[in-house]
């Protein structure tokens, strides 16, 4: 999609991928980033006109606002895809080029102060007929800058570096003035809504909460059938851009278990496989092939260090990681997918990504150091499970309800329980999962995927900076854990325009990251889906991003 959640597009924000972390397909590879993708790419003179593309998500959005806290999940973005702009399309190489659809001409006109200016399509209209304006911008700008605690938004975006947004030389022009120099300024507005959507606190959590009744983009939502538990996207009629191919696009809630049934009764036409009897399912299946691009998305396990939470002590965070065997975990996930699997050590670059280095010696498998710790911190075994202060050292790992999930916490459990850490294991339907539980921070330890793009820098203020003082910054660092210090760190990265500078920083913060204990890196994705073998211009984008107008079935 145009976001990191989609591994397709140029945006800061990360989505959270609520799936599985088995990854396993029958010709093993790798899994580093690399600059071609498998999506069947065909001529649109190859395709019929009309027709239904038919995907699974797990759950319907918890809020249809991508840019709030409940939005940035991978079924928003599955949602917002192909309905709402952005500035920037990525090819597989992750090269950025302006979306055209949109704007006319982005360009960084100025760097002291830095200043970009956005020249919008004269031709681009929201679905109800009203212009895209510099409006948009500003309005949007505002409401993720933080300065109203209110917006209770997912990632500042670089906004919160932002000291306005002017009109150019007419309403579809907007210039954006910098305070502070921001580094990943191409992420910004990825997407973009209409500033009926950010105008307030208010409209911000509510207006988009249940439904997307304004966006642009070659679809629009035209059904929500809560009942069938299905999303329909049609046709916008306001789009003047090419005409897509397909009529519609439906999103149907599937529980993990019928994902590959889907596949193989020809319910759906596309599916990310999990597992080597998924792989194996799909390959087998009638009219099916599976595609395989590496993406940025990882798996991980974060803990709690919330105020008051049993995880709180950093020292405690990291004995436990140290008593994980993540290369035991890491080859059950993926072993005959991938040659020689192993996990991933950084939480900022992927593999095959240039910055991408090993930070990981903090958490370094360890039991009997890890044991020693504990000692030291006072958890002292009783019978089979650690006490201190009366209180017994039990976890609760919470993840979404998929096998893949289960089969690693199961290894985690006997990994933990070798040094005398009890853990008990928690599933959850989609529906809820960060909304209801991880998000509240109902969890010990919480089990899911990042989802990232070619711009990974944008994931530190998002995900890794956190003030204890300030119940709002949250954003999505569902861990509770930061520091001053790499707060900092944090600023200074995302600020340096130099990018060998950046990249240095960048892993300078990595280190701090898993010297704080804040969460277990575990695999990369193979990027290895089921596609229906008729389907063209869709498939394993890698860091590509779709385009909709494009996708269709084979004549």
């Amino acid at each position: 999609m145009r976001f990191a959640t989609a591994v397709a597009v140029p945006v800061v924000a990360l989505g959270l991928i609520a799936t599985g972390c088995s990854d396993n397909s029958i010709t093993p590879g790798t899994v580093d980033i690399g600059s071609t993708n498998d999506i069947n790419p065909k001529d649109r003179s190859e395709l019929r006109d009309g027709g239904n593309l038919r995907l699974a998500i797990t759950n319907f959005p918890e809020n249809f606002n991508y840019l709030h806290i409940d939005g940035t999940t991978e079924t928003t973005a599955s949602v917002i895809n192909p309905t709402m702009p952005s500035p920037w399309v990525s090819n597989a190489a992750g090269e950025l080029t302006v979306d055209h659809n949109y704007f006319t001409d982005i360009k960084l006109t100025n760097t002291s102060p830095q200043q970009v200016t956005y020249t919008i399509n004269p031709k681009a209209v929201w679905s109800d007929g009203t212009p895209i304006t510099w409006e948009d911008l500003r309005s949007q700008a505002a409401a993720l800058s933080t300065a109203d605690p209110g917006f209770l938004i997912s990632s500042p975006s670089g906004f919160d570096r932002v000291e306005k947004v002017e009109r150019g030389e007419d309403d579809r022009q907007a210039i954006v003035t910098f305070n502070k120099p921001y580094a990943e300024w191409q992420g910004q507005f990825s997407p973009l809504y209409p500033k009926a959507v950010t105008a307030t606190p208010d409209a911000f959590t509510n207006a988009d909460h249940d439904t997307l009744p304004v966006s642009s983009g070659p679809f629009m939502l035209t059904g929500i059938d809560r009942a069938q538990n299905r999303i329909t996207l049609g046709r916008n009629p306001k789009w003047w851009g090419e005409t897509p191919k397909l009529d519609t696009i439906t999103l149907s809630v599937l529980d993990d278990t019928a994902v590959l049934p889907g596949i193989q009764n020809n319910e759906i036409d596309y599916a990310y496989m999990s597992g080597i009897e998924n792989v194996t399912g799909a390959r087998n299946s009638q009219n099916v092939v599976v595609r395989r691009t590496p993406e940025p998305s990882w798996s991980h396990l974060t803990f709690n260090g919330g105020k008051g939470a049993l995880l709180a002590d950093p020292q405690l965070r990291i004995a436990i990681s140290k008593a994980i065997d993540r290369q035991a975990l890491v080859t059950a996930a993926q072993n005959g997918v991938v040659e020689n699997p192993t996990p991933l050590n950084n939480h900022i670059y992927m593999k095959g990504q240039k910055g991408y280095q090993d930070n990981s010696a903090p958490i370094a498998y360890d039991p009997g150091e890890a044991a020693r710790m504990l000692d030291a911190l006072g958890w002292k075994l009783n019978g089979d499970v650690r006490e201190k202060d009366g209180r017994k050292l039990e976890l609760r790992d919470v993840m979404y309800q998929q096998e893949g999930w289960v089969q690693t916490a199961q290894i985690v459990q006997q990994n933990l329980a070798k040094v005398g850490v009890k853990m008990t294991i928690q599933t959850v339907p989609g529906q809820g999962l960060f909304k209801d539980v991880i998000d509240p921070g109902n969890f010990d330890i919480a089990q899911f995927s990042w989802g990232g793009g070619v711009l990974p820098l944008g994931v530190l203020p998002q995900v890794y900076a956190y003030d204890p003082n300030n119940p709002n910054s949250q954003g999505s660092n569902k861990a509770r854990i930061g520091s001053p210090e790499l707060n900092g760190l944090i600023e200074q990265t995302i600020a340096e325009l130099d990018p060998a500078k950046a990249i240095e920083l960048a892993n300078k913060c990595d280190q701090m990251i898993f010297a704080e204990g804040y969460s277990v890196p575990l695999q990369q994705a193979s990027g290895t889906y089921a596609v229906r073998d008729n389907l063209a211009n869709y498939g394993a984008f890698g860091l590509a991003s779709p385009d909709y107008t494009k996708v269709g079935f084979l004549k």
